[in-house]
């Protein structure tokens, strides 16, 4: 069992930065892939980002790349989601998401509860 707590969101400028983390409980946390994923208003919940469990493979929306950046920590079992250039349209519910490697999607892993981020214009 993993439990993913997610912080850091807040309210920042268009072509500001922010940074959200990811804390996650249990001892196996450099075994799983860690996701971010966000949610809009009235919009479905859309893919941000994956790590891989070493941090030596990532992938991004084409929608962040080159502004986003995700990382982790595993001695410290955090992940963390850096967040440059933001847009309004970069405002969202973001979610961290785990899944172990020998699973295909994030779906049937584990969930945080979100971190609200909000760009103004």
């Amino acid at each position: 069992q993993v439990q993913l707590v997610e912080s850091g969101g807040g309210l920042v400028q268009a072509g500001g930065s922010l940074r959200v983390s990811c804390v996650a409980s249990g001892r196996t946390f450099s075994s799983y892939t860690m996701g971010w994923f966000r949610q809009a208003p009235g919009k479905e919940r859309e893919f941000v980002g994956r790590i891989s469990p070493s941090g030596s493979s990532t992938n991004y929306a084409d929608s962040v790349k080159g502004r986003f950046t995700i990382s982790r920590d595993n001695a410290k079992n955090t992940v963390y989601l850096q967040m440059n250039s933001l847009k309004p349209e970069d405002t969202a519910v973001y979610y961290c998401a785990a899944r172990t490697t020998m699973a295909t999607t994030f779906e049937n892993g584990y969930w945080g509860q979100g971190t609200q981020v909000t760009v103004s214009s």
